[in-house]
């Protein structure tokens, strides 16, 4: 059905006249009386209110709530002059029991019950319509003249009592290149559900097939469109099925109660947001606040100091430290790899870089209640177990880790490792990290420093990245400090140009995150940070959650312990010491990493990462 200007320009009042009339062809509000509040509606049995009022605040993304009446209260002076609720809506659906059982224009019938019954107008995103076009953004479904799509997805809203649902979102799609600008024209809109909760791959919210919405209309993307999801008041609709009440009454989708309100009723939510995308392969952006972002590239900064003068600084990419954290961010599973067997004629041989900083980002995954593994090589597991055994004593994990050895015993054997069954489609990891671990050189060696070949001592964990690649939904990062560690392909032209003997010993493996620091551990230390920084943003936070249940109160920000401090640091490298674990560049067994000692180099990058 056809929008008319007129009908976008017309004030609320005489648009609820109208409808009130059932003068009106037209399917859908969205477009109508721009710039004004629109709402969902739910109506049910005083009862009921005051679970579903708590329902409501805790998935205030989804369900902003507007007013509440009181019982048989179908008037709603705080948001319309002149307004009847049993009227004024274009459709309604009445449910029984949990089943749609007819979609009606008036309620007039059963004035009697709503005695009894409680109105929640709840905010809608259509509200936000005038906002994103001022913003230069085409609203698709107002230019195809339908309805916008929405869709049930699989995830679970906070649940309270005997109402629980899965969110219900609504679906724009949006130019790629007005991303930022649609973020940033509806992130204070909190009334109008806010910033988006998901931009990119339906499928990471359980949504199938964009052509077949659960309600609305579909709405067709034009070339370079990336799908946009809001949080929508449909899941309200849900909550009603699910609880069976005997009787309850909503809005049809679509057909909003438009209000009086101006959408001039901001909320900041912690800052101006920032979109960065962190997976290709399925397609997907993260959210982050500007003063986030800039927080962790200055530790991607302070790391990026060259202090064994190497040439590291032609090694370095920008953003590579804020894009690694995001994709870790929205990991469920994480998979740590260390190890760096540089001093072959030692026993152990490996160097004091690495371990430290792969437990530092263990610390802070594990308190993010994420699920952490380590692979290493098959002859250090003992090792391994005794540096885990002391991380644990010491208070920097909470409890030990699996230790994992990867070997080469058939062609799938990489695909077996990291995938239920081998299958590409249930991994057993979203993310993969390499921190200081030897790299496979282009011709199939791995190389220290030096230029020596120390193939013997390395397994093939290298070929873990290299599957990743054809797995969808796993990302990887690679953290080094030389060029020839795990991951630093994505840098290979670099060093071999301007890092010594970089022709023979660079990586050739690439990751899809390369942090570069002047000591791996370093790199680690600003992992933990940068995790932590994320954690405490709000913007970044409730699309986390995709802005349902409630945000962390900072009473309660337990991770904030498991950062690195330099107490912790200098008992673990004295650890390290006692099991013979030596500094990289001098094979020294003192207080020292790569030749640079503790006290006044390592303890001061700490402190200034903290």
């Amino acid at each position: 059905m056809l929008l008319t200007g007129g009908l976008k320009s017309l004030l609320p009042h005489v648009l609820r006249r109208i409808i009130r009339c059932n003068r009106l062809t037209i399917s859908n509000t969205s477009g109508m009386a721009e710039g004004y509040t629109q709402a969902n509606v739910v109506i049910l049995h005083k009862s009921l209110a005051n679970d579903f009022e708590k329902f409501c605040h805790a998935n205030d993304g989804p369900l902003p709530l507007l007013h509440r009446s009181q019982p048989g209260d179908w008037k709603c002076p705080s948001l319309s002059s002149d307004s009847d609720i049993r009227t004024d809506c274009l459709q309604y659906r009445k449910y029984e029991h949990g089943a749609c059982t007819g979609s009606l224009k008036s309620l007039k019938e059963y004035s009697e019950q709503l005695k009894d019954m409680v109105t929640f107008y709840l905010g809608c995103s259509f509200s936000f319509e005038k906002a994103v076009q001022k913003a230069g953004i085409p609203i698709r479904n107002v230019e195809q003249k339908c309805n916008v799509s929405m869709y049930k997805t699989s995830v679970p809203c906070y649940s309270v009592s005997m109402f629980h649902c899965n969110l219900v979102v609504t679906m724009r799609p949006i130019p790629e290149s007005k991303l930022e600008a649609a973020v940033l024209a509806t992130s204070e809109l909190k009334e109008a559900h806010g910033a988006p909760i998901h931009i990119g791959d339906p499928g990471l919210l359980g949504i199938q097939d964009l052509s077949k919405p659960d309600y609305g209309d579909p709405v067709h993307l034009h070339p370079g469109d990336i799908p946009v999801f809001w949080a929508c008041g449909v899941t309200g609709v849900e909550a009603i099925i699910n609880c069976r009440a005997p009787l309850a009454f909503t809005h049809s989708p679509g057909c909003m109660f438009i209000t009086d309100l101006k959408n001039d009723n901001v909320r900041s939510l912690g800052g101006v947001p920032q979109v960065h995308c962190i997976s290709q392969d399925p397609l997907h952006f993260s959210i982050v606040s500007a003063e986030a972002a800039q927080k962790i590239k200055t530790l991607e900064t302070l790391i990026g100091i060259d202090p064994g003068e190497r040439g590291i600084v032609h090694l370095q990419r920008q953003g590579e430290l804020l894009g690694a954290c995001l994709a870790l961010s929205h990991a469920g599973s994480v998979l740590i790899t260390t190890g760096f067997p540089t001093h072959f004629t030692h026993e152990p041989p490996e160097e004091n870089d690495g371990p430290p900083g792969a437990l530092a980002i263990a610390a802070m995954l594990q308190a993010l209640e994420k699920q952490v593994a380590i692979v290493t090589d098959q002859r250090a597991m003992d090792l391994n177990k005794k540096i885990m055994e002391e991380a644990v004593q010491l208070g920097i994990l909470k409890k030990p880790i699996p230790l994992l050895s990867y070997q080469r015993e058939s062609a799938d054997s990489a695909l077996m490792f990291l995938c239920e069954n081998g299958n590409p489609g249930r991994p057993r990891f979203d993310h993969l990290i390499a921190i200081e671990r030897a790299g496979m050189a282009a011709d199939g060696n791995y190389y220290n420093a030096r230029k020596v070949n120390i193939k013997h001592l390395v397994d093939p964990i290298d070929e873990l990245f290299l599957a990743a690649q054809t797995i969808p939904g796993v990302t990887t990062t690679g953290v080094g400090d030389g060029g020839n560690e795990l991951g630093m392909g994505k840098v290979k032209e670099a060093v071999k140009k301007h890092i010594k003997n970089g022709d023979v010993i660079a990586c050739n493996v690439e990751a899809d995150f390369t942090v570069v620091a002047g000591v791996s551990n370093w790199g680690g230390y600003a992992i933990a940070c940068a995790l932590s920084v994320l954690r405490s943003c709000e913007i970044h936070d409730r699309y986390l959650r995709r802005a349902v249940g409630f945000p962390c109160a900072p009473s309660n920000r337990l991770w904030l312990r498991a950062l690195p401090s330099v107490t912790k640091e200098e008992k673990l490298l004295k650890t390290l010491v006692q099991l013979e674990v030596r500094s990289g560049k001098t094979a020294s067994l003192e207080m020292e990493v790569d030749g640079l000692p503790f006290y006044n180099t390592h303890s001061l990058m700490i402190e200034k990462l903290l």
